[in-house]
């Protein structure tokens, strides 16, 4: 008897999922276990194995599309066996394929002849001419869309399943894209450096000679159409602003801005000099090259007849203003959101402490004459952090609008830099991990990262965050909440400064950390409590071993 196959709810804030990729075509038998799609859901792109077995009679659901949980996407039964019995009978088959055809027609009233007739001019199904459409997909929970940062194969290149097509940049880092498919790559539908948005058409993989534009229109007919038509739209508006540009300087004279600024810089008047551009417009070199007319000297002998001292001669500099301009990355795009959206939503506090660090040297130095990888002051600040939020629970928390979740595992999140951005790596439960354990995890992280391969597991998750500048020079700074922990701690460098100490002026190194916090989550009085504690823990590394 046929079954169907639904959208499982494949983490516990799912309401909806994308059809990735399918594995599986009609026809295709298909035992349990086997993978049979990869589901982009709103935390990732997981793969869907199956739990029955059969033959796959139908699919619901086409790549690249959204999916509610519980909705049909397959069936599946005997070779052959009628499976429309078993479509009817799911009133969320019936639900979602409503809402399928809806979305494809034009118009909200269309008869079943009219929707043939859509369907075909819409192009031809890549699956009927054995050819596979490869869009944009979805590479970490936030993004909207990515850059192809490289592509490694080129149109009518052999590409076979496991084959790497491009590297994608996403918000968080650039990953592979996989082909899953084979045969000839007949089309590139994003140039390396555009951008493209989730589940948009990137690539077409299938027989070689297979027609691209009759699939292209079932890809991205509307999507095309759309920019074309909007294109005119900008163009008025270019049209308007030189002629208002035109206007507004000299409608006597036709001059480019450049030109202009120079002229006025060297007292030139544009009316005497000829322009050699197109229509006789005056640019850069016409200026340049002018030599002033007869005119000139007789104005210039004036002041000379008056017997007026003549003003300091001031000599002309001409530069030429330059810059260059760079499309946002992903990652910064989302470093942009993501903290604008913390700082303006979550109101911040700030609290500053020194920290004798004079102990936490000594023992530094000895720990690493035993220890089996280096550990650094970072590290005993992470360990640090970890045991001091254990007794004080308040900052380790989030806000959650109608609620505080106060969280009992301590998972600390430290800031990365890379070339395009920040990325903060976690480490987990690192209360209970020992300095060394905390040193190599913290190394294999900023590794991944300026590789570009940490994963959405290796970042999502953190309760604290540590953003320490000390490295470079930095006193002391503050550092903007990591959404949505309540806390994050930023670390300057050790600086030697004159301390005093049993009444006395001695050298000492001190280092400045700054507490940030959310006020809604953590008061004054709380946030300070949780700098003593951190405090006494470093100036005796000590009590972190007990």
């Amino acid at each position: 008897m046929a079954e169907v196959v639904k959208m499982p709810k494949m983490s516990d804030t799912m309401t909806e999922g994308v059809i990735a990729k399918w594995h599986k075509k009609v026809g295709d038998k298909v035992s349990t276990g086997d993978l049979i799609a990869e589901v982009e859901t709103d935390k990732a792109t997981m793969d869907f194995e199956s739990y029955q077995e059969g033959t796959l009679l139908y699919i619901g659901a086409e790549e690249g599309s959204t999916v509610p949980v519980d909705s049909v996407i397959a069936v599946l039964g005997a070779e052959g066996e009628d499976y429309k019995s078993a479509l009817e009978g799911s009133s969320n088959g019936d639900a979602a394929k409503a809402t399928s055809t809806a979305e494809a027609d034009a118009k909200p009233e269309t008869n079943s002849s009219e929707a043939e007739s859509d369907s075909a001019d819409e192009g031809v199904d890549p699956e009927s001419v054995g050819a596979t459409v490869i869009r944009m997909p979805l590479l970490s929970d936030t993004m909207t869309e990515g850059v192809i940062a490289e592509w490694h194969k080129k149109v009518g290149d052999e590409i076979k399943s496991d084959d790497t097509l491009a590297d994608v940049e996403t918000d968080k880092a650039t990953m592979e894209v996989t082909a899953y498919a084979e045969g000839t790559l007949l089309y590139i539908g994003v140039e390396k450096g555009q951008a493209a948005k989730v589940n948009d058409v990137i690539a077409i993989v299938g027989k070689e000679g297979t027609d691209v534009q009759s699939l292209l229109k079932g890809g991205s007919k509307s999507k095309g159409s759309e920019a074309k038509a909007e294109e005119p739209k900008s163009e008025p508006k270019k049209e308007e602003a030189a002629v208002s540009s035109s206007s507004d300087a000299d409608s006597r004279v036709k001059a480019s801005p450049l030109a202009k600024k120079i002229a006025k810089d060297k007292g030139i008047d544009l009316s005497q000099v000829k322009g050699s551009a197109e229509g006789g417009r005056i640019v850069k070199k016409d200026i340049e090259s002018f030599s002033p007319s007869a005119k000139a000297p007789a104005a210039a002998e004036a002041p000379a007849k008056e017997s007026k001292p003549t003003a300091p001669s001031i000599p002309q500099f001409i530069g030429e203003e330059k810059y260059t301009e760079k499309p946002v990355t992903q990652m910064r795009k989302t470093i942009g959101k993501r903290l604008s959206d913390s700082l303006f939503t979550a109101p911040h506090f700030y609290v500053t402490m020194s920290i004798d660090m004079d102990s936490a040297i000594a023992a530094r130095a000895k720990m690493n004459e035993f220890a089996p990888v280096k550990i650094s002051f970072n590290d005993i600040v992470i360990k640090a952090v970890a045991v001091a939020l254990k007794q004080h629970p308040n900052l380790n928390s989030s806000w959650r609008g109608d609620k505080i979740r106060y969280n009992e595992h301590v998972n600390i999140g430290v800031a990365v830099a890379v070339d395009e951005g920040l990325l903060v790596p976690v480490v987990r439960f690192a209360d209970g991990k020992s300095l060394s354990h905390i040193s190599a995890e913290v190394k294999d992280f900023a590794q991944k990262a300026k590789a570009k391969k940490l994963q959405p597991s290796d970042w999502e998750g953190s309760t604290f965050t540590i953003s320490n500048l000390g490295m470079f020079g930095v006193d002391e700074f503050t550092a903007i909440i990591n959404s949505p922990d309540a806390c994050i701690l930023a670390i300057g460098g050790i600086s030697q400064i004159p301390v005093v100490k049993n009444g006395a002026v001695v050298p000492g190194n001190v280092m400045k950390v700054t507490l940030s916090c959310d006020h809604r989550v953590v008061d004054g009085a709380q946030g300070a409590a949780f700098l003593q504690t951190l405090k006494a823990l470093i100036e005796e590394p000590v009590r972190l071993l007990v």
